[in-house]
């Protein structure tokens, strides 16, 4: 039981002691710096299905459709 209670007593002197808390504002720069870069990264990837995605066409037809860019261009050989 002493082994335990000197576990926890070291996590907590590593904790308030020895780590480095980042300040209020450096805290408010990363969140933002992560919020920027996860909205762009799920536009690069939102773009990249909407260029190469292809749409299932109805039951009674048959293969599929081009959406997007490559189906306009598609269109456009056909």
């Amino acid at each position: 039981m002493a082994g335990v209670r000197s576990y926890i007593e070291d996590i907590v002197h590593e904790l308030s002691n020895k780590v480095t808390w980042p300040s209020w504002d450096d805290l408010q720069t990363s969140s933002v710096i992560v919020l920027v870069t996860s909205i762009l990264m799920a536009l690069i990837i939102w773009l990249m299905d909407y260029v190469f995605g292809i749409q299932p066409v109805p039951k009674d037809l048959e293969g599929f459709s081009w959406r997007g860019i490559l189906g306009f261009i598609y269109n456009l050989i056909n």
